[in-house]
Protein backbone atom coordinates (compact mmCIF):
# COMPACT_ATOMS: atom_id res chain seq x y z
CA UNK A 1 0.00 0.00 0.00
CA UNK A 2 3.10 2.46 -0.21
CA UNK A 3 2.35 4.04 3.27
CA UNK A 4 4.93 3.64 6.15
CA UNK A 5 5.10 0.50 8.22
CA UNK A 6 3.20 0.44 11.52
CA UNK A 7 5.51 0.34 14.84
CA UNK A 8 5.05 -1.45 17.41
CA UNK A 9 2.61 0.25 19.62
CA UNK A 10 -1.10 0.05 21.06
CA UNK A 11 -3.13 0.93 18.15
CA UNK A 12 -5.57 -2.39 17.56
CA UNK A 13 -5.16 -4.17 14.77
CA UNK A 14 -8.26 -6.12 14.84
CA UNK A 15 -11.19 -3.69 15.31
CA UNK A 16 -10.81 -4.34 19.40
CA UNK A 17 -9.54 -1.89 22.01
CA UNK A 18 -5.56 -1.73 22.33
CA UNK A 19 -4.16 -3.22 25.47
CA UNK A 20 -2.49 -1.46 27.81
CA UNK A 21 1.43 -1.26 27.75
CA UNK A 22 1.42 -2.41 23.74
CA UNK A 23 4.26 -4.78 24.10
CA UNK A 24 4.47 -8.07 21.98
CA UNK A 25 5.46 -11.07 23.39
CA UNK A 26 7.20 -11.59 19.97
CA UNK A 27 8.15 -8.41 18.23
CA UNK A 28 11.31 -5.99 18.78
CA UNK A 29 14.05 -8.16 19.69
CA UNK A 30 17.10 -5.27 19.95
CA UNK A 31 20.32 -6.37 18.84
CA UNK A 32 20.12 -8.38 15.28
CA UNK A 33 17.92 -11.09 14.32
CA UNK A 34 15.91 -13.20 16.65
CA UNK A 35 17.94 -16.31 18.12
CA UNK A 36 17.27 -19.66 15.99
CA UNK A 37 13.99 -21.07 17.12
CA UNK A 38 13.62 -24.42 18.96
CA UNK A 39 13.13 -27.38 16.84
CA UNK A 40 9.56 -26.94 16.55
CA UNK A 41 7.14 -25.86 13.63
CA UNK A 42 5.06 -23.36 15.08
CA UNK A 43 4.52 -20.44 17.36
CA UNK A 44 2.24 -21.13 20.33
CA UNK A 45 -0.18 -18.20 21.11
CA UNK A 46 -1.73 -19.98 24.66
CA UNK A 47 -2.45 -23.17 23.22
CA UNK A 48 -2.97 -26.06 25.62
CA UNK A 49 -2.93 -28.85 23.16
CA UNK A 50 -5.93 -30.22 24.84
CA UNK A 51 -7.97 -30.53 21.70
CA UNK A 52 -6.65 -31.59 18.25
CA UNK A 53 -6.39 -29.48 15.63
CA UNK A 54 -10.10 -28.84 14.21
CA UNK A 55 -9.49 -26.14 11.28
CA UNK A 56 -7.10 -24.07 9.93
CA UNK A 57 -6.55 -20.15 9.93
CA UNK A 58 -5.79 -18.64 7.18
CA UNK A 59 -4.75 -14.36 8.02
CA UNK A 60 -3.76 -11.53 5.32
CA UNK A 61 -3.63 -8.02 5.72
CA UNK A 62 -7.12 -7.08 3.61
CA UNK A 63 -7.71 -4.23 1.03
CA UNK A 64 -10.52 -2.05 -0.59
CA UNK A 65 -12.84 -3.83 -2.69
CA UNK A 66 -14.33 -0.55 -4.15
CA UNK A 67 -13.40 3.35 -3.98
CA UNK A 68 -15.50 4.75 -1.60
CA UNK A 69 -13.95 2.06 0.62
CA UNK A 70 -10.32 3.25 -0.14
CA UNK A 71 -10.18 5.94 2.76
CA UNK A 72 -12.01 4.73 5.64
CA UNK A 73 -9.40 1.55 4.63
CA UNK A 74 -6.36 4.15 5.10
CA UNK A 75 -7.90 5.30 8.15
CA UNK A 76 -7.67 2.18 9.43
CA UNK A 77 -4.48 1.29 8.41
CA UNK A 78 -3.27 4.15 10.07
CA UNK A 79 -4.80 4.45 13.06
CA UNK A 80 -3.76 8.09 13.43
CA UNK A 81 -0.05 7.67 12.16
CA UNK A 82 0.74 10.80 11.06
CA UNK A 83 1.54 10.61 7.47
CA UNK A 84 1.46 13.82 4.68
CA UNK A 85 -1.47 14.52 3.37
CA UNK A 86 0.13 14.16 -0.25
CA UNK A 87 1.43 10.95 0.29
CA UNK A 88 -2.40 9.93 1.72
CA UNK A 89 -4.16 11.18 -1.47
CA UNK A 90 -0.84 9.83 -3.68
CA UNK A 91 -1.90 5.78 -2.33
CA UNK A 92 -5.79 7.09 -3.04
CA UNK A 93 -5.15 7.87 -6.59
CA UNK A 94 -3.03 4.60 -6.73
CA UNK A 95 -6.12 2.78 -5.73
CA UNK A 96 -8.43 4.99 -8.50
CA UNK A 97 -5.96 4.20 -11.46
CA UNK A 98 -6.42 0.31 -10.90
CA UNK A 99 -9.76 0.83 -10.91
CA UNK A 100 -10.91 1.25 -7.61
CA UNK A 101 -10.09 -2.51 -6.05
CA UNK A 102 -7.36 -4.94 -5.01
CA UNK A 103 -7.92 -8.38 -6.02
CA UNK A 104 -5.91 -9.10 -2.70
CA UNK A 105 -9.37 -10.58 -0.97
CA UNK A 106 -10.69 -12.49 -3.94
CA UNK A 107 -7.01 -14.07 -4.09
CA UNK A 108 -7.10 -15.07 -0.78
CA UNK A 109 -10.47 -16.74 -0.50
CA UNK A 110 -9.31 -18.66 -4.15
CA UNK A 111 -6.19 -19.77 -1.89
CA UNK A 112 -8.31 -20.77 1.17
CA UNK A 113 -10.96 -22.46 -0.85
CA UNK A 114 -7.77 -24.43 -2.70
CA UNK A 115 -6.23 -25.22 0.71
CA UNK A 116 -9.86 -26.58 1.56
CA UNK A 117 -10.17 -28.59 -1.05
CA UNK A 118 -6.47 -29.95 -1.18
CA UNK A 119 -6.80 -30.89 2.51
CA UNK A 120 -9.90 -32.70 1.64
CA UNK A 121 -8.33 -34.74 -1.08
CA UNK A 122 -5.48 -35.77 1.40
CA UNK A 123 -8.27 -37.13 3.48
CA UNK A 124 -8.42 -33.91 6.48
CA UNK A 125 -12.01 -32.86 6.99
CA UNK A 126 -11.06 -29.02 8.38
CA UNK A 127 -12.85 -26.04 7.76
CA UNK A 128 -10.27 -22.87 6.11
CA UNK A 129 -11.62 -19.26 7.43
CA UNK A 130 -9.55 -16.00 6.16
CA UNK A 131 -9.71 -13.32 8.89
CA UNK A 132 -8.18 -9.40 7.55
CA UNK A 133 -6.37 -7.12 9.69
CA UNK A 134 -7.51 -4.10 8.20
CA UNK A 135 -11.09 -5.61 6.31
CA UNK A 136 -13.95 -7.60 6.45
CA UNK A 137 -14.15 -10.35 7.62
CA UNK A 138 -11.76 -8.39 10.44
CA UNK A 139 -9.64 -11.26 12.70
CA UNK A 140 -11.86 -10.89 15.83
CA UNK A 141 -14.78 -11.37 13.52
CA UNK A 142 -13.26 -14.53 11.74
CA UNK A 143 -12.06 -16.18 15.18
CA UNK A 144 -15.74 -15.98 16.37
CA UNK A 145 -17.49 -17.46 13.46
CA UNK A 146 -14.90 -20.34 14.03
CA UNK A 147 -15.66 -20.46 17.35
CA UNK A 148 -19.62 -20.91 16.13
CA UNK A 149 -18.58 -23.34 14.32
CA UNK A 150 -17.43 -25.58 17.53
CA UNK A 151 -14.12 -25.20 16.19
CA UNK A 152 -11.34 -25.08 19.34
CA UNK A 153 -7.67 -24.88 17.82
CA UNK A 154 -6.63 -23.60 14.87
CA UNK A 155 -3.79 -23.71 12.92
CA UNK A 156 -2.67 -20.23 12.08
CA UNK A 157 -1.38 -19.03 8.21
CA UNK A 158 -0.13 -15.72 8.52
CA UNK A 159 0.12 -15.14 4.45
CA UNK A 160 3.17 -13.53 4.14
CA UNK A 161 6.06 -15.73 4.53
CA UNK A 162 8.65 -13.66 5.57
CA UNK A 163 9.74 -12.26 9.59
CA UNK A 164 9.16 -8.66 9.89
CA UNK A 165 8.21 -6.96 12.85
CA UNK A 166 5.86 -4.38 10.59
CA UNK A 167 4.23 -7.27 9.59
CA UNK A 168 4.66 -10.96 10.18
CA UNK A 169 4.76 -10.16 14.15
CA UNK A 170 1.59 -7.70 13.87
CA UNK A 171 -0.60 -10.92 13.60
CA UNK A 172 0.52 -12.72 16.43
CA UNK A 173 0.24 -9.44 18.44
CA UNK A 174 -3.53 -9.44 17.47
CA UNK A 175 -4.36 -12.58 18.92
CA UNK A 176 -2.67 -11.54 21.36
CA UNK A 177 -4.28 -8.58 22.29
CA UNK A 178 -8.13 -10.51 21.57
CA UNK A 179 -6.70 -13.08 24.00
CA UNK A 180 -5.70 -10.26 26.80
CA UNK A 181 -8.66 -8.35 26.61
CA UNK A 182 -10.60 -11.46 28.07
CA UNK A 183 -11.95 -13.20 24.87
CA UNK A 184 -9.92 -16.52 25.57
CA UNK A 185 -13.02 -18.07 25.87
CA UNK A 186 -15.33 -16.90 22.89
CA UNK A 187 -12.44 -17.78 20.54
CA UNK A 188 -10.24 -20.66 19.55
CA UNK A 189 -6.62 -21.63 20.61
CA UNK A 190 -4.37 -20.69 17.81
CA UNK A 191 -1.00 -22.40 17.02
CA UNK A 192 1.01 -20.19 14.47
CA UNK A 193 2.89 -22.08 11.44
CA UNK A 194 6.95 -20.44 11.44
CA UNK A 195 7.67 -18.51 8.90
CA UNK A 196 7.78 -20.22 5.72
CA UNK A 197 10.01 -18.63 3.43
CA UNK A 198 12.22 -21.87 2.84
CA UNK A 199 9.39 -23.64 1.97
CA UNK A 200 10.40 -25.81 -1.24
CA UNK A 201 6.92 -25.77 -3.19
CA UNK A 202 6.83 -21.60 -2.09
CA UNK A 203 10.18 -22.16 -4.27
CA UNK A 204 8.60 -23.94 -7.00
CA UNK A 205 5.40 -22.33 -7.33
CA UNK A 206 6.96 -19.03 -7.84
CA UNK A 207 9.71 -20.06 -10.19
CA UNK A 208 7.10 -21.15 -11.86
CA UNK A 209 5.66 -18.12 -12.07
CA UNK A 210 8.68 -16.79 -13.45
CA UNK A 211 9.37 -19.46 -15.88
CA UNK A 212 6.18 -18.34 -17.60
CA UNK A 213 7.01 -14.59 -17.65
CA UNK A 214 10.48 -15.69 -19.21
CA UNK A 215 9.04 -17.68 -21.80
CA UNK A 216 6.97 -14.61 -22.92
CA UNK A 217 10.60 -13.39 -24.47
CA UNK A 218 11.54 -14.65 -27.37
CA UNK A 219 14.91 -16.87 -26.75
CA UNK A 220 17.31 -15.24 -28.95
CA UNK A 221 17.11 -12.37 -26.08
CA UNK A 222 17.25 -14.73 -23.10
CA UNK A 223 21.27 -14.20 -22.85
CA UNK A 224 20.38 -10.41 -22.25
CA UNK A 225 17.50 -10.53 -19.97
CA UNK A 226 17.79 -10.40 -16.39
CA UNK A 227 15.56 -11.37 -13.47
CA UNK A 228 15.06 -8.17 -11.02
CA UNK A 229 13.18 -9.59 -8.18
CA UNK A 230 11.01 -7.15 -5.77
CA UNK A 231 10.15 -6.97 -2.02
CA UNK A 232 8.31 -4.27 -0.22
CA UNK A 233 11.33 -1.73 1.59
CA UNK A 234 11.38 -1.36 5.37
CA UNK A 235 13.40 1.12 7.24
CA UNK A 236 17.28 -0.03 7.56
CA UNK A 237 16.82 0.16 11.61
CA UNK A 238 13.92 -2.26 11.71
CA UNK A 239 15.29 -4.26 9.22
CA UNK A 240 18.62 -4.44 11.14
CA UNK A 241 16.30 -6.00 13.85
CA UNK A 242 14.27 -9.01 12.41
CA UNK A 243 15.63 -11.17 9.75
CA UNK A 244 12.90 -9.94 6.72
CA UNK A 245 16.05 -9.30 4.10
CA UNK A 246 17.92 -12.38 4.87
CA UNK A 247 14.81 -14.17 4.27
CA UNK A 248 13.95 -12.72 1.53
CA UNK A 249 17.51 -13.13 -0.27
CA UNK A 250 17.22 -17.25 0.58
CA UNK A 251 13.31 -17.06 -1.02
CA UNK A 252 15.64 -15.30 -4.77
CA UNK A 253 18.41 -18.17 -4.25
CA UNK A 254 15.71 -20.37 -4.01
CA UNK A 255 13.97 -19.67 -7.00
CA UNK A 256 16.69 -19.31 -9.07
CA UNK A 257 18.16 -22.62 -7.83
CA UNK A 258 14.71 -24.55 -9.34
CA UNK A 259 15.51 -22.41 -12.86
CA UNK A 260 19.00 -22.59 -12.88
CA UNK A 261 19.28 -18.58 -13.49
CA UNK A 262 22.61 -16.45 -12.60
CA UNK A 263 21.50 -13.17 -14.15
CA UNK A 264 19.45 -12.02 -11.70
CA UNK A 265 19.12 -9.27 -8.64
CA UNK A 266 17.24 -8.09 -6.12
CA UNK A 267 15.62 -4.71 -5.37
CA UNK A 268 13.39 -3.14 -3.17
CA UNK A 269 10.63 -1.52 -3.80
CA UNK A 270 7.22 1.41 -2.43
CA UNK A 271 8.82 2.85 0.02
CA UNK A 272 7.54 6.05 1.92
CA UNK A 273 7.61 7.98 4.95
CA UNK A 274 10.29 10.63 5.47
CA UNK A 275 12.96 10.75 2.70
CA UNK A 276 15.82 11.53 5.07
CA UNK A 277 14.96 7.89 6.61
CA UNK A 278 17.15 5.28 5.38
CA UNK A 279 15.66 2.33 4.32
CA UNK A 280 16.27 -1.26 2.01
CA UNK A 281 18.24 -0.26 -1.03
CA UNK A 282 18.47 -0.10 -4.11
CA UNK A 283 15.38 0.88 -5.12
CA UNK A 284 13.55 -0.40 -8.22
CA UNK A 285 12.93 2.67 -10.27
CA UNK A 286 16.65 3.91 -9.33
CA UNK A 287 18.13 0.24 -10.39
CA UNK A 288 16.22 -0.28 -13.63
CA UNK A 289 18.00 2.11 -15.99
CA UNK A 290 21.58 0.74 -14.71
CA UNK A 291 20.76 -2.27 -16.99
CA UNK A 292 20.60 -0.56 -19.97
CA UNK A 293 24.51 -0.03 -19.76
CA UNK A 294 24.68 -3.75 -18.79
CA UNK A 295 23.64 -4.95 -21.87
CA UNK A 296 19.56 -5.88 -21.05
CA UNK A 297 17.31 -5.86 -23.32
CA UNK A 298 14.47 -7.17 -21.13
CA UNK A 299 13.76 -7.51 -17.79
CA UNK A 300 11.53 -9.79 -15.86
CA UNK A 301 10.21 -8.33 -12.78
CA UNK A 302 9.18 -10.99 -9.79
CA UNK A 303 7.65 -9.28 -6.79
CA UNK A 304 8.68 -12.40 -4.72
CA UNK A 305 8.23 -10.29 -1.72
CA UNK A 306 4.31 -10.39 -2.45
CA UNK A 307 2.23 -13.65 -2.42
CA UNK A 308 -1.04 -11.55 -4.00
CA UNK A 309 -1.34 -9.06 -6.72
CA UNK A 310 -2.34 -6.24 -5.35
CA UNK A 311 -1.79 -2.42 -5.17
CA UNK A 312 2.11 -2.47 -4.58
CA UNK A 313 2.54 -4.89 -7.59
CA UNK A 314 -0.05 -3.34 -10.15
CA UNK A 315 0.87 0.01 -9.51
CA UNK A 316 4.21 -0.10 -8.19
CA UNK A 317 5.19 -2.34 -10.92
CA UNK A 318 2.87 -2.61 -13.71
CA UNK A 319 3.02 1.03 -13.61
CA UNK A 320 5.34 3.13 -12.22
CA UNK A 321 8.33 0.00 -12.95
CA UNK A 322 7.12 -0.67 -16.70
CA UNK A 323 6.79 3.84 -17.37
CA UNK A 324 10.47 3.76 -15.84
CA UNK A 325 11.62 0.89 -18.02
CA UNK A 326 10.20 2.71 -21.42
CA UNK A 327 11.80 5.80 -21.03
CA UNK A 328 15.54 3.72 -21.14
CA UNK A 329 14.23 1.44 -23.37
CA UNK A 330 13.94 -1.57 -21.76
CA UNK A 331 11.10 -4.13 -22.26
CA UNK A 332 9.46 -5.49 -19.45
CA UNK A 333 7.36 -8.21 -17.94
CA UNK A 334 6.24 -8.34 -14.68
CA UNK A 335 5.75 -12.30 -12.96
CA UNK A 336 2.89 -13.45 -10.95
CA UNK A 337 3.12 -13.53 -7.56
CA UNK A 338 2.40 -17.11 -6.72
CA UNK A 339 -1.93 -15.95 -5.89
CA UNK A 340 -3.50 -19.73 -6.02
CA UNK A 341 -0.82 -21.56 -7.73
CA UNK A 342 -1.24 -25.35 -7.53
CA UNK A 343 1.74 -26.07 -6.22
CA UNK A 344 1.48 -23.08 -3.79
CA UNK A 345 -2.39 -24.44 -2.53
CA UNK A 346 0.08 -27.64 -2.03
CA UNK A 347 2.63 -25.73 0.15
CA UNK A 348 0.11 -24.61 2.32
CA UNK A 349 -1.61 -28.52 2.63
CA UNK A 350 1.80 -29.48 3.55
CA UNK A 351 1.98 -26.91 6.91
CA UNK A 352 -1.18 -28.10 8.11
CA UNK A 353 -0.73 -31.52 7.54
CA UNK A 354 2.39 -31.31 9.13
CA UNK A 355 1.46 -29.11 12.29
CA UNK A 356 -0.83 -32.09 12.55
CA UNK A 357 1.49 -35.39 12.24
CA UNK A 358 3.70 -33.62 14.61
CA UNK A 359 0.89 -32.38 16.83
CA UNK A 360 -0.33 -35.92 17.28
CA UNK A 361 2.86 -37.09 18.31
CA UNK A 362 3.08 -34.86 21.50
CA UNK A 363 -0.29 -35.70 22.73
CA UNK A 364 0.19 -39.47 22.08
CA UNK A 365 3.45 -38.71 24.95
Amino acid sequence: MSLPPSTPSTRPTSGRPATAGGSSPFGGRPGGPPPTPEPADHVTVRSKGRHPYDCVFLMAYGAPEKMEDVRPFLDNVLRGLPVPKERYEAVVHHYEVIGGRSPLNELTDRQAAGLRAELTRRGLDLPVIVGMRFYKPYMFTALRAMKEKGCRRAIGIILSPYQSIPSWEKYQETIQEVLDLGYSEEVPEVDFVLPWFDHPKFAKSQAAQLKTAMDKIPAERHATTKVVFTAHSIPTAVAARCPYAQQIEHACQAVTQELGLTNWALAWQSRSGDPKTPWLEPDVNEYLPSLKNEGVTDVVLCPIGFISDHVEVMYDLDLEAKATCAQVGLNMIRAETVNDHPIFVEALADMVQTRIANDAKHLKR
